[in-house]
């Protein structure tokens, strides 16, 4: 029992906000001395893990990459893009992304689109221009809001894209325990094909919070623009 107090380690530090490598790190250290291993075997055992596991460290070689187009004008270029496009509204936009999101994720494409590849140098950039064309300046609570529905647009066509895809890891486990544990034979086919109606389920309901989107920041933007004409006036 005495164990499981790293996970003690990783609840508190989350809870105070350090920072999660660090808190991982020393959860896993921790959690290995409390269990009989020398440091040299916990050195191993983070070494094993991450060379099987190499796929997650990715983000090591997109960032950078990510980082020198955004330097060289990626963002700019994004908004002068969806300025062309008058009638793609903020909203619109981000229910075409959702769209995309899902359908790639269905087909297995999990990391074309992504919130490091996708949705901060491409996604947010085109959402805000498109708000920008219509309402001039956005102010710092409107840009948030928009960069949230983006993020939540990514995550919602992942999340519920991906079940469609027949060789998802939650398919295979799903699919592998209950034909191990009751000795029936599902097929992950069964599985992808019950995801569909939940995927466009999803699609409808987020959709049409996105597309909600456009009026609500239609209300907030108006109203922020007309209040200081009105208090110029009262001078």
């Amino acid at each position: 029992m005495i164990v499981l107090l790293g996970v003690l380690v990783v609840v508190v530090g989350f809870a105070t906000k350090r920072n999660p490598l660090l808190v991982v790190g020393v959860a896993g250290i921790a959690t290995g001395l409390l269990g009989g291993l020398s440091p040299t075997e916990i050195l191993a055992a983070f070494g094993n893990g991450f060379a099987s596991s190499r796929a997650v460290t990715i983000f090591a070689i997109t960032l950078p990459v990510i980082g020198l187009l955004e330097r060289y004008g990626l963002q700019e270029q994004a908004r002068h893009l969806i300025a062309r496009f008058g009638r793609l509204t903020t909203g619109r936009f981000l229910t075409l992304y959702l769209g995309l999101r899902q359908i790639g994720a269905a087909l297995g494409l999990m990391n074309v689109f992504g919130p490091a590849q996708t949705v901060r140098p491409l996604a947010v950039p085109m959402a805000e221009g498109a708000a920008e064309r219509k309402y001039g300046a956005l102010p710092d609570r409107t840009r948030e809001k928009i960069r949230s529905f983006s993020a939540s647009a990514d995550n919602v066509g992942l999340f519920f894209g991906e079940d469609v895809f027949l060789a998802v890891g939650s398919i295979l486990l799903i699919t592998g325990f209950v034909n191990t544990t009751y000795g029936t034979h599902l097929e992950p086919l069964h599985l992808a094909l019950w995801a569909v109606p939940t995927a466009l389920c999803a699609f409808a309901v987020h959709g049409w919070r996105l597309l909600r989107l456009d009026r609500q920041l239609e209300r907030e933007l108006l109203t922020a623009n007309v209040q200081p004409v009105v208090e110029e006036a009262a001078k």
